[in-house]
């Protein structure tokens, strides 16, 4: 893992959590399939990040960020 991954904090507005998991998606109206852009989440907010990108087709995985590579 990254230095920058090891200091990572929650993507969630105000929330200041180190992050737990790597949430990879991308826009497919905006972003070529082989494209991916990264919100990072605490256990608390993964279910709510997550959702939030699953309703709108872009969520392509979540990864704990001891195992993600990016």
């Amino acid at each position: 893992m990254s230095e920058t991954a090891t200091n990572a904090h929650c993507s969630r507005r105000g929330c200041r959590a180190p992050a737990d998991w790597a949430l990879v998606w991308n826009n497919p109206k905006l972003h070529t399939p082989d494209r991916r852009k990264v919100w990072v989440a605490c256990d608390e907010h993964r279910e709510y990040l997550a959702n939030f990108l699953g309703m709108r087709g872009f969520l392509r995985e979540t990864v704990p960020m001891d195992e993600f590579e990016g």
